[in-house]
C-alpha cells in the first residue's frame, strides 16, 4: 500500500531555507525589509517543496488576517433559497469577491446578517471577534445601515459599501464606496422604449429600503420628464418577490389608461409582469413591451427572451475588494466613490406599441 505524502507545511519551508517561520511569513506576505537573497532563498525552498501558502501561516506576521468578510441580507436571500426562485446576485457577488480575494492572497468569508435583528450587535460583534477581518463588503440594504457601520468602525474593520454614495450622520468613515449606475440603466431602458414610441411607460420600484429603488425611479421619472410625459399613475411598488411584482402589474394593468410599456426592477417582477399580463389576455411585446433589471441568465429562456439592464455585480465586488485591499496595504485614503455603468440587453419583450 502506497505511503500518503505528508502536507509540506510553513515549518519545513523554514527548515529548508534555514531561516525562522517569521522570515518565511514575511516573504509569503510580500512584506518589507526582508533582504533580497533572503527572500530568494526562501522562494528556492517553497518552489522546491511545492509549499502553498495557508491562512494561518499568512498569519504568523500578526498584521493581517487575510479575511474578507461579505455581508448579505439575511432574510431576503434565504427566503429566495427556500422558494428556490433567486436571483444570481448572490452567485455572481461570490464569483467577483473570490477571484479578486485569491489574486491577493485572501479569502472570502460569506454572512448573513438581518437588517431588523435586535441581537445585531451581538451576533455581528461575535463574528468579528472570532474572524478578525481584514476589512468588510457591505452589500445592499446594509450599505446604508448606520448601526452596521457604527460596529464595523468601533471594531476596526475597514468597509467597502456597493451602492452607497454618502454618510447620512456622519458618524462614520464613508468607507470605499462602490456603486452600480442605477439611475443611468433607469434612464437608458425609458429611452429605448421611448424611442420605440411608447408614451406611458409604467414603472414597478423596488423596496424603500433598498437605495438603489429610488434612484431607479429617479432615473425613469427624469427621462419621462425630458419627454414631457406624465408619470402620475404609472408607478407601483414591489418588494423584489415575484408575488410583489405580479400585484404592482395588475395595479399598473387595470388603470383607465394603463401603460403600453413596463420596467421591473428585477427579473422576478418582470417575468410576474409577463404572466399577469397574459392573464389579462394581453401579448408580449405587441400589447406590453416588458424590461427587467437583473439579466439573469432565466429571463434569455423566457418566451420572449426579455430585454434587460444588466448589472455588473461580479465587476462591482471584485472593484470593491480591490480597492479594500489596496487602500489597507498602501495606509491611502479610500478611493472616491468608483461607479461602474450598466448596459441593456435588447431582446423580443420589447416592441413598438400598438397603433
Amino acid at each position: 500500500m502506497a505511503r500518503r505524502r505528508l502536507a509540506v507545511t510553513i515549518k519545513h519551508v523554514a527548515a529548508d531555507a534555514q531561516v525562522s517561520l517569521q522570515t518565511v511569513s514575511r516573504v509569503i506576505n510580500n512584506e518589507p525589509n526582508v533582504r533580497p537573497e533572503m527572500r530568494e532563498r526562501v522562494q528556492a525552498s517553497i518552489d522546491r517543496l511545492g509549499y502553498v501558502p495557508s491562512i494561518a501561516a499568512q498569519r504568523m506576521s500578526g498584521s493581517r488576517s487575510y479575511l474578507i468578510l461579505a455581508l448579505n441580507d439575511r432574510e431576503r436571500t434565504i427566503a429566495d433559497w427556500r422558494a428556490r426562485q433567486g436571483t444570481d446576485w448572490v452567485d455572481q457577488m461570490l464569483l467577483g469577491g473570490m477571484l479578486e480575494c485569491a489574486e491577493h492572497g485572501y479569502r472570502l468569508i460569506f454572512e448573513l446578517v438581518d437588517t431588523h435583528e435586535d441581537h445585531l450587535e451581538r451576533e455581528l460583534g461575535a463574528a468579528l471577534a472570532a474572524l478578525q477581518p481584514d476589512g468588510a463588503i457591505l452589500t445592499p440594504p446594509h450599505s446604508d445601515n448606520q448601526e452596521i457601520l457604527r460596529i464595523l468602525t468601533r471594531h476596526h474593520v475597514p468597509y467597502a459599501r456597493i451602492g452607497a454614495l454618502g454618510d447620512e450622520d456622519g458618524h462614520c468613515p464613508l468607507g470605499v464606496r462602490v456603486s452600480m449606475d442605477d439611475e443611468g440603466a433607469a434612464r437608458l431602458a425609458t429611452r429605448h422604449l421611448l424611442a420605440l414610441g411608447h408614451r406611458r411607460i409604467g414603472f414597478i420600484a423596488g423596496p424603500a429600503e433598498y437605495r438603489l429603488a429610488g434612484w431607479r425611479v429617479d432615473g425613469w421619472r427624469a427621462e419621462m420628464t425630458a419627454a414631457a410625459l406624465p408619470c402620475d399613475g404609472l408607478l407601483e411598488a414591489g418588494d423584489f418577490s415575484y408575488a410583489s411584482g405580479a400585484r404592482a402589474a395588475r395595479a399598473l394593468l387595470d388603470r383607465e389608461a394603463p401603460p403600453t410599456a413596463i420596467i421591473a426592477s428585477n427579473d422576478q417582477m418582470a417575468l410576474a409582469t409577463i404572466e399577469a399580463a397574459r392573464d389579462a389576455g394581453l401579448d408580449i411585446p405587441r400589447d406590453l413591451s416588458v424590461v427587467s433589471f437583473d439579466n439573469t441568465p432565466l429571463v434569455r429562456f423566457t418566451t420572449p427572451p426579455l430585454t434587460a439592464v444588466d448589472q455588473p455585480i461580479s465587476e462591482t465586488t471584485a472593484t470593491a475588494v480591490r480597492l479594500l485591499i489596496q487602500a489597507q496595504r498602501d495606509g491611502a485614503d479610500p478611493a472616491p466613490t468608483v461607479v461602474l455603468p450598466m448596459s441593456l440587453v435588447e431582446r423580443g419583450s420589447t416592441a413598438a406599441p400598438r397603433d
